[in-house]
C-alpha cells in the first residue's frame, strides 16, 4: 500500500510571512504551490518551487478564487467561464516557473473555498476541471474523495487523485466540518496520525493522498507525526504517479 502525503505551501505574500516551509517541505511528497490569487506571489511562487525541488518533492498548484483579504476562504460567485480562465492562468504562472526550475507541474489542487464549492457543485467542479485541462492535458487533478471533483476530472479524461485530510474533522456523510464549526481543525500531532491512518485504511474513501495543511502553527509536527505513523504501519510514503487512474 503506497500514499503521498501533500501540504499547502507558498503562502506568504509580499513582505507577509506564513507557515513553517523551509521545515515542512521535506517531510512531504508533494506540495501544492500558492498561485498567487488567494496568497502568494512571484518570487514566493520560485523560492517556494525551488525549495521543493532541492528537496526532491513533488510540485502542484494551489489555484484559488481572487480573495486575498479572505485567504480564498470566502465563496465566490463567479461565472463558469470567467473561473475557468483564472483556473489556466493561475496553473499557467506555476508551472512556467515549475519549467524554469527544471521539473514539470504534476498536479492540481483548488485551494479552500474553491475546493469546497467544487466537491459539490458539479458546475463549479467542470469549470475547474476544463481549466486544468486546458492549463496541462497531463496533469493530475487533486480533489476531496467522493466528491463532484474527481467525477468532473474524468469526464475531461483527466488523471485524479482522491484526498484526504490528517488535520481537518468529518461529518458523518463524509464531508469535511466547516471551519465556522468547533472542533472543525485538528492541532494535535497525535490525533492527526490516528486520522490519517484511519482515512489511508478506509475502503470507501481510499484517498490516494493525505494532506497537512501548512499555515498553522504546529504543522511540521503534525506532518512528521503522520508520515511516522504512516510509515510505521507499513505504508509506503510517495509522490502522486503516473499510475493514478482516470477511472
Amino acid at each position: 500500500m503506497r500514499i503521498d502525503l501533500n501540504a499547502d505551501v507558498g503562502e506568504s505574500f509580499g513582505a507577509w510571512s506564513l507557515g513553517e516551509d523551509d521545515a515542512l517541505i521535506p517531510v512531504v511528497t508533494s506540495v501544492n504551490v500558492a498561485c498567487g490569487f488567494h496568497a502568494g506571489d512571484p518570487v514566493t511562487i520560485e523560492q517556494t518551487i525551488s525549495r521543493a525541488v532541492a528537496a526532491g518533492v513533488a510540485v502542484g498548484a494551489h489555484p484559488g478564487y481572487p480573495d486575498l483579504a479572505g485567504f480564498g476562504r470566502r465563496d465566490m460567485n463567479m461565472p463558469v467561464r470567467e473561473l475557468e480562465a483564472a483556473i489556466v492562468y493561475q496553473v499557467g504562472a506555476v508551472a512556467a516557473f515549475a519549467r524554469a526550475a527544471g521539473v514539470e507541474l504534476r498536479h492540481v489542487k483548488p485551494h479552500g473555498a474553491l475546493y469546497n464549492r467544487a466537491a459539490d457543485d458539479p458546475a463549479i467542479a467542470e469549470a475547474v476541471a476544463r481549466g486544468v485541462a486546458r492549463a496541462g492535458a497531463d496533469l493530475i487533478l487533486v480533489g476531496l474523495a467522493g466528491s463532484a471533483s474527481l467525477d468532473a476530472g474524468r469526464a475531461v479524461g483527466l488523471r485524479v487523485a482522491a484526498e484526504a485530510f490528517a488535520d481537518r474533522a468529518y461529518e458523518a456523510d463524509g464531508r469535511l466540518r466547516s471551519r465556522s464549526q468547533a472542533g472543525a481543525v485538528l492541532d494535535d500531532p497525535d490525533a492527526c496520525a490516528r486520522q490519517a491512518i484511519a482515512l489511508a485504511g478506509d475502503a470507501a474513501l481510499r484517498p490516494d493522498t493525505i494532506c497537512v495543511h501548512g499555515d498553522r502553527p504546529g504543522a511540521v509536527r503534525r506532518a512528521r507525526a503522520v508520515r511516522r505513523a504512516l510509515e510505521d504501519a507499513g505504508i509506503e510514503v510517495r509522490a502522486l504517479a503516473s499510475g493514478v487512474a482516470t477511472a
